[in-house]
This record gives structure tokens, sequence and C-alpha cells, in this order.
């Protein structure tokens, strides 16, 4: 798909999310008739979840109904330690004693007890972090709290690694708080090098990322929200050889514990749009918020290696470790989403968006991973939070 200049935006790489596609039902429209849910967008969950449109649509439907519940609960001060939506469809909420799990229930929830809950599992991860800044362990694919376990979970690649036995011995410290997964698979930052373009540093044709999205400061300066290993501080950013904006701050820091996110300040006259491009499965998908999906939520992604992917959110607050291809030090990244999206390289940066609300930008993926299956095809990704980027750098996300 061949895009304008000033369509530079999440629609020339940025990723998109599929939780709100909808076609035009019965069941999709409000009683004015405008539809709740994009059409194309129920029609790509449909055939990703093999069901019908109206199917596709009271799933959609019945998330956002429980999400509003919880989220009216949490406003009128219940305590939660977490929740994430179960195999069922059915959102199952962390809660301290029997009186909350009675008041969540009582709301039409699940409620459950854990021996653990989010904000102990954070803490374990808060001190894993640390333990994983003084020895890159090179041996750990990723960790990072996994609610529906009630632990932090620790992909394992190679035990053998001492950096990594000497992790893992802190995180046994832990007990059950930690359980550990055997994996295959080995990450890297997805800018590389491709044959063709999207959003090119310095104008090389040779090495690309994706776009994000747009936001702007309390001065009104326009900026693009990325994956921080996309954005070199006093680079230009190139669409179709055109420059549209120049790095401005990243928070990556190649063999360094980092955290991927960047800004760079888009040029006077360019925009970044206010839609996520579909790389021709839809039209663009309106942006309208920043509003954090929960786990278990369907997302889909734009990017300009693999187009539109969709899958869905498996955890937040994830901490991986990029292999660098070249031969350089391994660099661990903290505080990733991750979801069963599939990507590759030169789709970092890409825009994560369920509904119309964006989540984040494509940060990373298995090594030699290939989607090769079309939009649902099978993988697993990692993203940077767009929520936390905006927070970070004081921005407000531009909307539809």
């Amino acid at each position: 798909m061949r895009l304008s200049k000033k369509h530079v935006v999440a629609a020339a790489a940025a990723g998109l999310v599929m939780a709100v596609a909808a076609p035009v039902t019965a069941q999709a429209s409000d009683s004015a008739g405008t539809p709740r849910y994009q059409p194309e967008m129920v029609t790509a969950l449909a055939a990703s979840l093999d069901v019908t449109e109206d199917d596709a649509v009271a799933l959609l439907d019945d998330q956002a109904r429980q999400q509003g519940t919880l989220t009216a609960l949490e406003t009128r001060g219940l305590k939660t330690e977490g929740a994430f939506f179960d195999d069922r469809g059915d959102l199952v909420v962390n809660v301290a004693d029997a009186a909350a799990r009675a008041r969540v229930e009582k709301a039409g929830l699940d409620g459950r007890i854990p021996e653990h809950g989010d904000d102990v599992l954070q803490r374990v991860m808060s001190t894993l972090n640390e333990a994983a800044t003084d020895r890159v362990p090179s041996g750990v694919t990723s960790f990072g709290v996994d609610l529906e376990h009630d632990a932090v979970t620790i992909e394992v690649r190679d035990a053998g690694d001492p950096a990594t036995r000497a992790f893992l011995k802190k995180a046994e410290k832990f007990g059950d708080a930690v359980r550990t997964e055997r994996t295959e698979e080995r990450l890297t930052a997805q800018t590389t090098v491709y044959p063709g373009s999207r959003m090119n540093p310095n104008n090389n044709r040779n090495s690309w990322c994706s776009v994000g999205f747009g936001a702007r400061d309390r001065s009104g300066s326009q900026y693009l929200v990325s994956a921080g290993h996309c954005i070199d501080p006093g680079t230009g950013l190139y669409f179709d050889g055109d420059r549209f904006a120049v790095g401005e701050h990243t928070r990556y820091r190649l063999g360094s514990r980092s955290v991927d996110m960047g800004v760079a300040l888009v040029d006077r006259g360019d925009a970044i749009a206010t839609s996520v491009g579909t790389w021709g499965n839809s039209r663009p998908v309106a942006v309208r918020g920043s509003e954090r999906a929960r786990v278990g939520s369907t997302v889909c992604k734009s990017g300009a290696t693999t187009g539109w992917t969709c899958g869905e959110i498996s955890s937040y607050n994830q901490t991986v470790t990029y292999v660098d291809r070249s031969g350089g030090p391994d660099t661990v990244v903290t505080g990733l989403g991750s979801a069963s999206v599939c990507t590759e390289g030169g789709d970092s940066g890409g825009a994560y968006i369920s509904g119309d609300q964006g989540q984040g930008m494509t940060s990373g993926g298995p090594l030699n991973q290939r989607c090769s299956g079309g939009v649902y095809a099978s993988g697993t990704s990692h993203f940077q939070p767009l929520d936390d980027a905006l927070n970070h750098y004081g921005l407000t996300l531009n909307t539809n």
C-alpha cells in the first residue's frame, strides 16, 4: 500500500489493534444506527476466532461490559490485585479478602483471592529487574508478571549461562511466586535491515522502523511516539524519501538496562494521522484514546514489514533480553507488554490498538520469526505500552 506523505501517520508503519474491528450487523450498531465497532475489525476478529460476525460483536460487547463493571467497582473504592480474562472469556478479578470477592461476584464478575496478587508480584519484578541489571542473564528470554498463574514467569533458553544461573538462584528465594518455563526463542529488537522502506533513519533505504502514534506537549509541539531503539536524537526520520520528524529523546541504550520508548519532534507542516493504517485489510482505524486493555483483550498491530497482524494481550510489565545480531552486548529491556501478535524486523515502532484505544508500539520478538500466515499468523511479540510513554514524556495523545 503506497501512502502519500500526509499519511505518514500510523498507517505507514503503525500497529493496529483488532480487538474492536466490527462488521455492519444489527448487533454492531447502537440505537442510532452508528456502528459501535469498525465493520472491518469485526470481520477480522470473526475470521481469527472462526466464529460468526455476530459472535465477534457479542465478544467485544461482553469484554467491554465486564471491563466497565470492574472500572465502576474500582471507582467506588474496590481495591484489586490485578484482573485478566480467562479462557472462557470471563474477567477474573484478584482481591484481598472474602468480602471483596463477594462484592465482585455480586457485580457479575469472577472473584479470586490469590496467594500473591499483583502488588506482591510487582515487588518480585522490581527485585529481579535489579538482579538483571547487575549481570545480564543472556540465557533468560523474558520474565514478567503472569496474573493467571499468580506468579512471575521466567522463560529460560540457556540455564547453563553463569549469569542466568545466578539470576535463577535469586529468583528461587521467592518460592512459588516465581515459575520457570523452557523456551527455544531468542528475541531481538525489530528495527533491522530488509529490502524496502517505510520510516527510514537518515533516509537509509536499507534500514527501517514503523510509524507509531502522534502526540503533543503543552505548547502544542507535535511528536511521534515510538520504540526507543528506533529513535536516535538528532537523526532525521524519512517517509517515502521525505523527512517528517527528527529524533529527540530515547530511553534505549544498547548493551545496558533500558526502557524501549522514545519520541521524535515532527517537522512543521507534517503530521501523524489519528487513524491506524491496516495495509489494505480494512479502512484505517480511528484512535480515540489510550486506555490500557486488560490481559486477554484482543489487539492488532500495523507494521511496515508484516502489515496488519492480530492476537491477544498476554501480559504487562515484562522484562526481556534482546540479543544483538551483530555480536554486540545483549540489552535488558523492562516494562514491556506481550501479545500473541506476529511481528518481524522492521515492525518496531508500529502501533498496537485494541478497539479504538491505542495500546503501544512494537518493541521486539523472536529471532527469525516469520509471519507467513497472514493477518492471524501465530506468533509472539513485545510492545512498549503507549500510556507509559505518554506519561513519561508528558504528552497528550492526538485522537480522532
